[in-house]
């Protein structure tokens, strides 16, 4: 499926199905979190919680990709991420969008 962060896809004509979402939460464990105080007093990037963020934007595409696709939807346009967290240890990612299907 077709998935782009523009409005318009060239040399296409699409009717629009709706808007889409993909959501997940995740938390790191006890010893990401050690890990990730003691970085905090020395600073630097924390691998964990990127490679964390990374995962959640996959998932949060791949749940948007299968609720396009439910929708009989050959693309997704104005492709968007958001996040945030929840309760200091936890962060959420939505992926969304507007599912659109190609006119012949």
């Amino acid at each position: 499926m077709l998935i782009t962060t523009t409005e318009k896809i060239p040399g296409q004509e699409y009717e629009v199905l709706g808007e889409v979402f993909g959501v997940t939460t995740q938390s790191r464990n006890v010893v990401s979190d050690f890990g990730a105080g003691l970085k905090n007093l020395v600073g630097g990037e924390i691998k964990g919680y990127t490679k964390m963020l990374q995962v959640s934007r996959e998932k949060a595409l791949q749940r948007m990709e299968e609720e396009a696709a439910a929708k009989g939807a050959d693309a997704v346009v104005m492709m968007r991420f958001d996040s945030g967290s929840i309760s200091g240890d936890m962060q959420s990612v939505v992926a969304y969008g507007t599912a659109v299907k190609f006119v012949k």
